[in-house]
């Protein structure tokens, strides 16, 4: 079986740390797949510098492929972020650099790669949206991430997304269990075939339209073994959509009950373990000022 992230890549700076690491969304996911025994790959721009030869390079590093990727001039992604009693607090970040600002367009010989995989995996961090439709009918499922902001959670953009995947997922630690129901139950009235919400420690649910399934998170027994939290939400989607695949998950067949309740506890430990991992997967080295 074979993943594709497919969009964003961002160094995050750690400030209070002082050290880089690579990741961004649709990397950490194809790197998680890999460490989880699958074959992935990355597609995206890297931007022309420093941090975008670094990035390459970590990304290669994990056994993922990149030979696919474009390099554009101009600026890589950063976002800077501390670290407050385990949790990762974001301070803000460039927009994304030339990987956000000139994506990747989907053109015949690309989606002809494209279609080599049982899954492919976005976010609202990469440009990608358009690009969406592209991938209907190819073949391989998709999956995509709606973060936590409240302006991707709007009909309009909801709407732009939603039917084009197979899988969405939504961060809703901030929300309660009734509120977090409501909005998956929302996103797949809207086209999603399977919606996904973590929430942290209390847990994830899994609407595929008809039932909702429910499941604990899987804490870490010693809180100061907790490193920091980058990547939990990433690896928690890896987890459930690569048990989900083992378990025989296509396009155009939605998932057994046992099938979600099995992807969610491998989910669950799939971000317990990341929140053993500095970063969203190692690999960092001294920050290095950009000018």
């Amino acid at each position: 079986m074979r993943v594709l992230g497919f969009g964003d890549n961002i160094v995050d700076r750690f400030v209070d740390r002082g050290v880089d690491y690579p990741g961004g969304n649709s990397v950490n996911v194809a790197v998680y797949a890999r460490r989880l025994g699958l074959d992935a790959a990355y597609l995206g721009v890297f931007g022309d510098d420093d941090l975008g030869r670094f990035l390459r390079e970590a990304i290669a590093a994990q056994g993922v492929a990149v030979d696919r990727c474009v390099v554009r001039a101009g600026e890589s992604g950063v976002s800077t972020l501390r670290v407050d009693d385990g949790d990762r607090v974001f301070l803000g970040w460039n927009g994304g650099g030339v990987t956000v600002r000139e994506p990747l367009v989907l053109d015949g010989e690309l989606l002809g790669y494209v279609s080599g995989f049982h899954l492919v995996h976005s976010s609202v961090y990469s440009g990608s949206e358009s690009e969406l439709p592209k991938l209907a009918g190819l073949g391989p499922l998709v999956s995509f991430d709606l973060s936590s902001e409240e302006e991707f959670r709007s009909p309009a953009y909801l709407d732009r997304v939603c039917p084009h995947a197979d899988l969405v997922l939504l961060s809703c630690s901030h929300l309660d269990e009734a509120a977090t129901r409501d909005l998956l139950a929302d996103a797949v009235r809207r086209g999603a075939r399977l919606a996904l919400g973590t929430r942290g420690v209390d847990g994830a649910i899994a609407h595929d339209g008809d039932v909702a399934v429910a499941a604990p998170a899987l804490p870490v027994a010693d809180p100061r073994e907790i490193v920091d939290t980058m990547g939990c939400g990433d690896a928690f989607l890896a987890g459930f959509a690569v048990s989900l695949l083992r378990g025989g998950w296509s396009a155009g067949a939605r998932p057994r009950r046992d099938m979600i309740e099995r992807a969610l506890r491998d989910g669950a430990e799939a971000a317990h373990e990341q929140c053993l991992v500095e970063g969203a997967f190692g690999h960092g080295r001294p920050a290095v000022p950009q000018g």
